[in-house]
């Protein structure tokens, strides 16, 4: 199988008027779309329940997105034995038709990226370059997989020896448990499960519960691309039922999770107990979080520093595992740096993303609102609130843009992850205290360094311990095949999705020696 070297897909520019009314079009298919009952999908089967879960808007919280069949326990056994039984032939299926399967659903996604854009503008509230780059990166991630997967098929490396033929090999693991968080529902699902997919495991899907339309859209397009019944099962419903119940089953060889710490955690112990029927450890991957660092010293260019703390902070409302939530300024210029920031923050429209010129959306629900606005309260006796803090009067789940000063680097606001429209500034002495400051947390995941000192950015390379560093730009948009991503510590795993080796944890080797 011959495809074209990688290429990350380009993302879409709306200053033209053919691309704005292209995705004003879709705004208005997908509107007429929304409301529908999705059922669950077990072995290709389409399995409605009397109970639903409906996604909703988060700009209009009346608006239903869709409605969602409830999974229980019957239907995690149901999905695993179909999931089983579907291993033993796709497991034999050649590396070159996977791939083919990734690349036509690629294919399709191109075809129909405006439609799934306009999906999350209404079932997360994403603005439109928010959502646009993450079906972009859907597409890379198929792509990208395709590809690395047809490359560890023909790795080697084996010693010859005189009298025998020998051979390494890469084989799949089985039937995995993918665990999807609702902020990234495209891409990080995609990630997971494609890339489970593509090395010849099958998998059923837990999707969050608020951004489970965007899923049963791309699952379905898998299913369009001819991909074999129980290769691919959807179970919708809640966590602590169905998502428990996948962990804990014997059956489950793999679980890939993308979440929050305290479940990740949680997930993590609960996937190590061996149960009855049992026959392997469980081998587990997560991404966790952040609390990610943003330092700047006396040397750094102040106006790409602006521009990139508040893309970092504020893009799709804070709520990414790389927001910059922190941002750790060198005294000298401190005042300059926050003085720009705050005005440069008070430019950002806040409302309902349909509108194109809207940078800041509403934060996902009613629970999520409210946890923020709790940390903005405490922020309030911790420091000094430079700006926002206050619900806008308007409907949904709106947030300012909010930023707070003189925050001490063992605060709450400065240690724990909001999830939210929050950036936490605190003062450093120098630039080597600014590290200081970034490395103390938990996490690990990313970070920034804004210099134009080469020393002090090579020092900054060796001392600041996150799994993803950017030098001089923002420490969010990774992209695939360009920024393996994953972090260290409380982060997760380190399991760098997007990178050369990633498809290796839902592979195993075999040796097979032959005597001539």
């Amino acid at each position: 199988m011959v495809i074209p070297p990688f290429s990350n897909e380009p993302l879409t520019d709306f200053f033209t008027n053919e691309n704005r009314q292209g995705f004003l079009a879709a705004l208005s298919r997908v509107k007429n779309a929304l409301g529908q009952t999705y059922p669950l999908i077990i072995g290709g089967r389409e399995i409605a329940t009397t109970d639903v879960i409906r996604s909703v808007n988060p700009a209009h919280p009346e608006q239903v997105v869709g409605c969602h069949a409830v999974a229980v326990q019957e239907h995690v056994d149901q999905a695993v034995s179909a999931a089983t039984a579907a291993f033993r032939s796709w497991s034999r299926t050649s590396v070159e038709d996977r791939a083919a399967v990734l690349l036509r659903a690629a294919h399709t996604i191109r075809g129909r990226r405006h439609d799934l854009s306009a999906l999350m503008v209404y079932e997360l509230g994403k603005a439109w370059d928010e959502a646009d780059g993450e079906v972009a990166e859907v597409i890379d991630l198929m792509e990208w997989y395709a590809r690395q997967a047809l490359r560890l098929a023909v790795m080697d490396g084996i010693t010859p020896v005189r009298g025998e033929i020998n051979r390494f090999r890469y084989v799949p693991l089985g039937v995995g448990a993918i665990i999807s968080p609702w902020n990234f529902p495209l891409s990080l699902t995609t990630g997971m499960m494609s890339a489970a997919v593509v090395t010849g495991n099958t998998v059923v899907v837990k999707p969050a519960e608020t951004s489970s339309t965007s899923v049963a859209w791309l699952v379905n397009i898998f299913r369009e691309a001819h991909l074999a019944d129980g290769v691919i099962n959807l179970l919708t419903g809640w966590g602590e039922v169905a998502g428990e119940a996948l962990v804990d089953h014997p059956g489950v060889r793999f679980i890939a999770f993308t979440g929050s710490r305290e479940v990740g955690s949680r997930i993590y112990e609960r996937a190590a107990r061996v149960t009855s029927g049992q026959r392997w450890l469980k081998r587990v991957q997560l991404e966790m979080g952040g609390k990610n660092a943003v330092v700047v010293d006396e040397t750094a260019d102040l106006t790409r520093a602006t521009r990139e703390i508040i893309t970092g902070a504020f893009g799709f409302q804070g709520q990414k595992c790389s927001a910059g939530s922190r941002a750790v300024i060198v005294e000298s210029v401190y005042d300059d740096l926050v003085s720009r920031i705050v005005e440069a923050a008070k430019k950002l429209k806040v409302g309902d993303p349909i509108d194109p010129t809207v940078m800041v959306g509403p934060v996902i629900d009613d629970t999520a609102e409210e946890k923020i606005l709790d940390y903005i309260q405490l922020g309030r006796h911790e420091s000094d609130l430079l700006l926002g803090g206050e619900k806008p009067q308007m409907e949904g789940y709106f947030i300012q843009p909010t930023i707070f000063g003189g925050v001490t680097p063992d605060a709450r606001i400065a240690q724990e992850e909001i999830f939210g429209p929050v950036l936490a500034v605190m003062k450093a002495r120098d630039f080597e205290h600014g590290i200081e400051i970034a490395n103390d947390t938990d996490y690990g995941l990313t970070g920034s360094f804004f210099s134009r000192d080469p020393e002090r950015i090579a020092l900054a390379r060796d001392t600041i311990r996150v799994g993803n560093l950017y030098i001089n730009r923002r420490s969010t948009g990774a992209m695939m095949g360009v920024h393996p991503f994953g972090g260290f510590n409380m982060s997760g795993t380190d399991t760098k999705g997007g990178g050369p080796d990633y498809l290796l944890f839902y592979l195993q080797g075999q040796s097979i020696g032959e005597v001539l």
